[in-house]
């Protein structure tokens, strides 16, 4: 077995449609980044890639690349599948949290949950999503930012 964690946050900023999981979340604002700037799947991500040794998501999909402009995170997700696969390796489990003040996430964690699923082959049973506030302290009680962590789960093929 082989152990990930990863890690995401970025601004809340107007004019951007705010993503996570996947999912288009209804909210006034938006996650700034180079791509959708989804937070939780960056995060799942950056496990995946962890637990097999092979760098970040910064390192594959680097935020000075022009082709990742705008780019569905769900595909940087589906490369990692790829990368992981070809060094022999399954996803087993994926444990997550997203800290957010506002909006509240409860009604779109299961959607969350199936669209990963969907792009990791992967039964959604596998998958666990969490929200949390950050009881108004710091940029993320305030409003300003969304996190998340990601534990990720591989066995060899």
């Amino acid at each position: 077995m082989r152990v990930g964690i990863g890690y995401d946050v970025h601004r809340l900023v107007e004019n951007r449609k705010l993503i996570l999981g996947g999912i288009e979340i209804p909210y006034h604002l938006g996650l700034l980044g180079h791509s959708d700037a989804d937070v939780l799947t960056h995060a799942i991500v950056d496990a995946i890639l962890g637990a097999a040794a092979l760098g970040d998501i910064g390192t594959h999909f680097p935020d000075t690349d022009d082709r990742y402009a705008g780019m569905d995170s769900l595909v940087f997700l589906h490369n990692t599948l790829l990368k992981v696969k070809a060094c022999g390796y399954q996803i087993e489990n994926i444990d997550s949290t997203i800290i957010a003040q506002r909006p509240k996430l409860a009604p779109y964690i299961s959607q969350m949950r199936e669209k990963v699923a969907k792009t990791l082959d992967i039964a959604v049973a596998q998958i666990n999503v969490k929200a949390t506030t950050a009881e108004e302290l710091g940029v993320v009680g305030e409003g300003k930012a969304i996190v998340a962590h990601a534990v990720v789960c591989l066995s060899p093929l």
